[in-house]
């Protein structure tokens, strides 16, 4: 079961200086991981002289472990692409794609001082980012007698849901949309009002 969630609601950037290097981190909202590498490749264009586009990314759901990257691109292994993740999924915020563009200010930072500044650029911009919150929706089918109809389309306004079709056969074929965190309690109650002859379907 997925919890709601916080989202990036619009793009930022934030930029730090350390050192004399410039760091410049861009977050920007993504649904997907293709989407997340469309917006790494626009910054890596805006910036085609800067000396690193590092980039983390949270694609869905931040506790989802299918749905994230990293790169150092060309940095030490492990001071930029980790320390940028470690810092979104600490935020507990999905759905965000960070890149933190470096113009090199002459002074080594070491791999100490790469860390905190590629984690601390994102973690300083995620303190200006604007955030909304998003509530996890499944999508079901239910085959309904007409004599339930009134009592799910209640049950499903009551916990936040909808009907996305209806269709008048036999039975009244439905499809559904409602929280994921809603989802048993919707089964459980649906059973009880039909003594077990309604039955969820994945769509």
């Amino acid at each position: 079961m997925l919890s709601p969630y916080l989202v990036a609601a619009e793009p930022l950037i934030d930029e730090t200086i350390v050192s004399r290097s410039r760091f410049i981190c861009y977050l920007s909202p993504c649904q997907s991981n293709d989407e997340a590498k469309v917006f790494i490749k626009s910054i890596q264009q805006l910036h085609p002289q800067a000396s690193h586009h590092c980039y983390a990314f949270v694609s869905a759901h931040p506790l989802n472990s299918q749905s994230y990257g990293f790169s150092d691109d060309g940095e030490p292994s492990g001071t930029a692409g980790k320390p940028m993740l470690i810092a979104l999924q600490g935020s507990n915020v999905g759905e965000v794609c960070a890149v933190v563009v470096r113009y090199f200010g002459g002074t080594k930072l070491g791999t100490g001082g790469l860390q905190r500044a590629y984690g601390g650029s994102v973690r300083q911009a995620l303190t200006l980012l604007v955030t909304k919150t998003k509530i996890p929706m499944v999508h079901k089918t239910l085959a309904c007698h007409y004599n339930h109809i009134n009592d799910v389309h209640y049950l499903l306004e009551k916990l936040g849901g909808k009907v996305i079709k209806e269709d008048y056969q036999t039975e009244i074929l439905l499809e559904i949309t409602l929280p994921d965190s809603e989802l048993d309690n919707f089964k459980e109650k649906i059973q009880t009002l039909s003594a077990g002859e309604l039955t969820l379907e994945d769509k």
